[in-house]
């Protein structure tokens, strides 16, 4: 895992009246927990990762309440999983990222909405959307509306947060449908404090078991009884939904003075809303507002009642909106319209229709809205000056600087070991020409970027073979298609590989296997390794790819590029025809690294020799050509002067960044560079042996050294060692 909450989850036992601090994953946890869940699960991905790696770190905790968590395969498995509330009255829920993991999920969330539960189901699905997103830019709100799940979008303070995910359980029994709750990634991480309640046992766990099965064909997704589903959607199930919204006033009215005016906010909104009314004069920093707010903690489905009874009287209510379509927007406008209420709304124009709604782009739209109704009560000329402002920062940072900004794309960690498979590619491409290559989702999608630019396509999770279908018949060469061991395991083994050998299809499948779900916070696949030794993973990648049939496949260290190379070159020139699978495997190196900073340090510690790998670029032998930047990217090589005055070129260097992973090395032998890398191996606590020799060479060194050079070669004694030990610490 990314992180290790071990000692935050103990904050999970408090009971009724002690306060609890902590993080927004972690008190929507100890929601769960409160409303009595019987059974958990989820997929990985952002912003709500750590939703299981919060429950992991609790297992203890779970199994005094009986609770099951299932670390899914997918976004599908996850959502299946909630079948155990369409026929028992149990609780559960479970988790991924949106919208590309509601995709995912989407035929068993169709099932689901149709049949409908007993039991409350919840899913918190992670709204990656905006600046902060990793994915394509869709909103969930689509999908809830299509399926009728209904979707909470509580404001993002821990009370709130948890209120809302209790509430979700109820609403979720009170209706029988199934509910959503939506959290973005600043709610996913805000830090606050509630009061606990106790920790419920569910109604049946683990600890206290069903004991007959339930059957009922009205609870099947299967016709004739889907007819009746639909129907009991909108004559039972949807109604049942907004008396219960409305009961339980989930959405929430703040009164303000100017009566005339009102502002209708999604509720992760309305912190950021607050805010820029606080700028243009319009709230203080208590939380007071001026002007009216019904803030929607419930967005779908909408209490038309709530919304004209809060509209009748007012000239104007802007509704606040993020993404498009304008949703939210457009019902309002329905609704005023068949009760007659004329209010004018306002949305889209003062904000924009696309793009995430950042505290900036809040604030110039409220006061965009405010400088065209110029309503009484309000400082039109502040709003209009604190907008101007706003647009005119860009400008002075421009002028501050003398050009743009300089975009910083993200780019493989330090020794990442799939890098260097991207260098091979490029040198393969220089003899054999360039090909098309289907890439995939993933911590490798950044060879999307420079220095490689290799990917041509990326259709989705664990696609990247299955999305090479339609070009590799049409293409002069070879296609290559890229998949991660998590993309394997999550939908290629099932979408690429199986259609491909079906198909009888002639291309190139790279695997990169790095043994963990790396891009979304370094979770464990069915291959994980164990310290580090993938033999003893619990299933096989290579076992699995047998017994499907592959006839050609080849495992290739990732760092050594040279084989690697060759190993290319004759997937794309080989005469045998059929799918040719390279598996290109290497730890990845933040799992790597922890593990052997934390066993360096126990021998320090210990007074055990240790030995960490660094290397290094010799200054008088570079030529400044750069070539090793351009072919690996990594973020440890970089420039610095040239120490030569008759050379102005600056040449490369090696920062104190280098985990000594190697690829610079191997990429200037494979690709014929230049002799100026070297590997250096620093000793801690050497034996005898390595003293002696270590004395000999320094002093026979030494009087060619200069100065400085003798200064950086003369730490004080044990200097070295306690830095290291820190480092590790």
């Amino acid at each position: 895992m990314e992180r290790s909450f071990a000692k935050e989850v103990q904050a999970l036992k408090k009971g009724d009246g002690e306060v609890f601090e902590g993080e927004g994953i972690l008190a929507v946890t100890k929601a769960a927990l409160q409303s009595g869940v019987s059974y958990v699960g989820g997929y990985q991905g952002s912003p709500v990762s750590h939703l299981v790696d919060v429950l992991s770190d609790a297992k203890d905790i779970m199994d005094e309440y009986g609770v099951h968590l299932e670390i899914c395969a997918n976004e599908a498995g996850a959502a299946s999983m909630l079948g155990a509330s369409v026929n028992y009255p149990i609780r559960g829920l479970v988790t991924w990222k949106s919208t590309v993991g509601t995709n995912v999920a989407s035929d068993a969330l169709s099932n689901l909405s149709s049949t409908g539960v007993i039991g409350g189901a919840v899913v918190v699905i992670g709204e990656d959307y905006g600046e902060g997103a990793s994915i394509i830019q869709e909103r969930s709100h689509a999908f809830a509306m299509k399926s009728s799940l209904w979707m909470l979008d509580p404001r993002p303070n821990l009370n709130s947060m948890v209120n809302t995910v209790e509430k979700a359980f109820e609403l979720s029994e009170a209706s029988n449908a199934p509910v959503m709750v939506m959290l973005r990634i600043l709610a996913c991480h805000v830090q606050g404090r509630f009061t606990a309640k106790d920790n419920k046992h569910g109604r049946f766990s683990g600890n206290n078991k069903i004991d007959s099965p339930d059957f009922d064909y009205q609870r099947l997704a299967m016709a004739p009884a889907t007819y009746n589903q639909e129907k009991s959607k909108w004559e039972h199930r949807f109604p049942a939904a907004i008396d219960f919204i409305r009961r339980e006033k989930m959405n929430e009215f703040f009164d303000g003075d100017m009566k005339d005016i009102g502002i209708i906010c999604q509720g992760g909104l309305y912190n950021t809303v607050m805010r820029g009314l606080e700028e243009i004069g319009l709230a203080d920093g208590y939380g007071n507002s001026k002007v009216p707010i019904y803030c929607l903690n419930v967005t779908y489905p909408l209490v038309d009642d709530e919304v004209t009874d809060f509209c009748a009287g007012k000239d104007h209510v802007l509704v606040v909106e993020e993404g498009h379509p304008e949703y939210i927007e457009q019902q309002i406008t329905v609704a005023l319209r068949r009760a007659d209420v004329q209010t004018k709304v306002w949305g889209k124009g003062p904000f924009p229709m696309a793009g995430q709604y950042t505290s900036g782009v809040i604030q110039t739209g409220l006061a965009k809205w405010i400088d065209e109704i110029k309503p009484e009560g309000a400082d039109v000329d502040r709003a209009v000056a604190h907008a101007e402002h706003i647009g005119s920062l860009s400008g002075k940072a421009i002028a501050y600087l003398g050009t743009q900004v300089p975009m910083r794309p993200p780019t493989f960690c330090t020794g990442c070991p799939e890098r260097p498979v991207f260098s091979a590619i490029s040198l393969m491409e220089k003899d054999l020409g360039k090909t098309h290559i289907s890439a995939d989702i993933g911590c490798h999608t950044f060879s999307t970027l420079p220095p490689f630019n290799l990917g041509n396509t990326v259709l989705g999770y664990g696609l990247g073979l299955a999305s090479s279908t339609g070009i590799a018949p049409n293409f002069s060469k070879r296609v290559i298609s890229i998949m991660g061991d998590g993309g394997f395991w999550h939908n290629g083994l099932s979408t690429g590989i199986s259609s491909s050998l079906s198909n009888k299809n002639d291309s190139v499948l790279i695997i990169m296997k790095n043994g963990y779900t790396s891009a979304t916070g370094w979770q464990g696949v069915p291959s994980t390794p164990k310290d580090g030794n993938f033999d003893q993973s619990d299933m096989s990648i290579e076992e699995t790819l047998n017994s499907m049939g592959v006839k050609w496949m080849r495992k290739v260290r990732t760092y050594s590029v040279g084989k690697m190379v060759k190993t290319l070159k004759q997937a794309m020139t080989t005469a045998e025809k059929g799918l040719k699978v390279i598996i290109a495997e290497s730890e990845c190196m933040l799992a790597k690294q922890r593990r052997v900073k934390a066993e360096r340090a126990e021998r320090l510690k210990a007074g055990k020799r240790a030995v960490r790998e660094r290397f290094g670029i010799d200054d008088d032998v570079c030529t400044g050509d750069h070539s090793c930047i351009r072919l690996s990217g990594c973020p440890s090589l970089t420039i610095k002067a040239n120490p030569d005055p008759l050379r102005t070129d600056p040449i490369a260097h090696v920062n104190t960044g280098c985990v000594g992973c190697g690829l610079c090395g191997e990429i200037a032998h494979a690709a014929i560079l230049c002799p100026s890398f070297y590997r250096a191996e620093i000793v801690y606590n050497p034996n005898m042996v390595e003293r002696v020799f270590s004395g000999i060479r320094k002093a026979m060194i030494r009087p060619f050294m200069t100065g400085e050079a003798i200064r950086l070669t003369d730490p004080l004694p044990g200097v070295m060692e306690q830095e290291e030990a820190a480092k590790a610490a």
